[in-house]
């Protein structure tokens, strides 16, 4: 028979057990790598669907191009024939288009991998990527509000 402090000592490690699994599980779930593809959205979401479906073999399990979303069954060489769903998400911002690659059940460098692999793909199929032009800035100098419309200082008394 156990005392009251086995039992004790019993259910708080079982306890703290179920606690750490809880953490794996919400940390693993949330597992995700992106970066920013300096190439267009429709470049880059052919570049993904092509990577997924022809290079790497995986099955595409729904897609949307207007959308910008690929889901696909992940099989890692290392796990043999585990399959595991994958999404790769593309969402336009101001700097290129943000690519998100989510494996969940896998560790994040499974992410990486195919982050890398998109990336090279890109760079083969559509060359270097576009050069970021700066906005010319305004070659006329600020002369003010009494300013002529030429950017030169007005002659004579300001217009009240």
């Amino acid at each position: 028979m156990m005392t009251r402090g086995q039992m004790l000592g019993t259910w708080a490690a079982m306890a703290l057990a179920g606690l750490a699994t809880l953490c794996w599980i919400t940390a693993d779930a949330q597992a995700k790598a992106s970066y920013t593809c300096p190439y267009s959205l429709t470049q880059t979401y052919s570049a993904a669907l092509r990577l997924i479906r022809v290079d790497n073999g995986f099955a595409v399990t729904e897609r949307d191009p207007d959308a910008a979303y690929l889901m696909f069954e992940y099989e890692s060489r290392e796990s043999g024939s585990r399959v595991t769903p994958g999404a790769i998400e593309m969402v336009p911002n101001g700097e290129g288009v943000m690519v998100v690659v989510k494996l969940p059940k896998m560790p994040r460098y499974h992410e990486e991998v195919l982050l890398d692999a998109l990336k090279r793909k890109l760079q083969s199929d559509y060359g270097e990527p576009p050069s970021k032009q700066k906005p010319k800035a305004d070659e006329r100098p600020d002369g003010g509000t009494d300013a002529a419309p030429d950017g030169s200082a007005r002659k004579g008394k300001p217009h009240r």
